[in-house]
């Protein structure tokens, strides 16, 4: 709830800056309220929209916003979107005189996205990323990601803590369900870049922060500074420009799936709890269908000898 001691917010400024110290945002898991900061960042500082009365919050202004945060792409324009629905709402429970117009807009649905990279594509991306200094930490989250079928968010944000060099493995607890994964370090090339990073960071606690602290202190890249780095290698290296570092998780399972990895094995190194949890990661290829194919083939050619 709001604190009966603070003036209630007359903008959308004053409104985030709230609601960042209530008991609503602290509840919210570690995973959530890094989502939650990142996208109400974005709405403090839009310098028309954080300066405006909540009094005068309608459709119209909210529709113009919302097209603008599509230059951000319609997932994260939803997103923001969402969040701010939530903060609306939030403010009317704790009786701040304000409409939330956000389920009037007009939104476009985010896209069923089921892009995966090639593995030529991924070696071509950490060797441009790991040809400068200044992506190195960019390359490594995505190739962790990559190796291990991890989520981006806990790439970026992963702690030397979890590493272990002598055993040559990565224990993780995941932000989003806050299942416990173990991982190896399969590749010489992954733990070789472990090593390196290690010698240049090890003094503060993330593996892949940003390259120059800020500030005074070594921060992790948010979501909207990694795309923007994704893409400015992805532009170097040559690649398509639909490809994001957030496929890496699914390139991984499919790639499991394709060699033949029991669900179970895969659901142990992703942290799914469930089958249905896995198969919107699941992609139909041509590799895969022709491998069930095959066997069914030989199940009848077997048959009819």
């Amino acid at each position: 709830m709001m604190s009966v001691t603070m003036k209630k917010p007359k903008n959308v400024r004053q409104l985030v800056v709230e609601y960042w110290g209530s008991d609503a945002f602290r509840k919210l898991g570690s995973a959530s309220q890094r989502d939650y900061y990142d996208c109400l960042t974005i709405i403090k500082d839009d310098e028309k929209l954080g300066s405006i009365s909540l009094k005068r919050l309608n459709v119209p202004i909210m529709q113009r916003c919302y097209n603008v945060w599509l230059g951000r792409g319609i997932p994260r324009a939803n997103k923001i979107a969402s969040i701010m629905s939530i903060l609306l709402n939030w403010a009317i429970k704790n009786e701040v005189e304000v409409f939330n117009p956000m389920r009037h807009l007009d939104k476009i649905p985010n896209p069923k996205r089921d892009i995966t990279w090639e593995p030529e594509q991924v070696n071509k991306f950490i060797a441009t990323a790991y040809s400068k200094w200044k992506w190195r930490s960019i390359g490594l989250i995505v190739q962790m990601a990559y190796e291990w079928g991890q989520r981006v968010g806990d790439m970026r944000m992963l702690m030397w803590t979890a590493i272990d060099f002598d055993k040559r493995r990565c224990d993780l607890v995941q932000s989003k369900r806050g299942a416990a994964v173990h991982l190896p370090i399969m590749s010489d090339e992954l733990m070789f870049t472990l090593k390196q990073q290690h010698k240049a960071f090890g003094f503060q606690c993330l593996v892949t922060p940003q390259m120059k602290p800020k500030d005074g202190a070594w921060k992790p890249y948010s979501k909207e500074t990694l795309y923007v780095h994704v893409n400015r290698v992805l532009d170097a290296a040559g690649l398509p420009m639909h490809l994001t570092a957030m496929d890496m998780r699914r390139s991984a399972i499919t790639e499991m799936v394709e060699a033949g990895v029991p669900t179970p094995q895969i659901m142990t190194t992703t942290g799914h709890n469930s089958l249905n949890s896995l198969t919107p990661y699941i992609k139909n290829t041509f590799s895969g269908a022709s491998g069930a194919l095959a066997q069914r083939q030989a199940h009848k050619d077997a048959q009819d000898a």
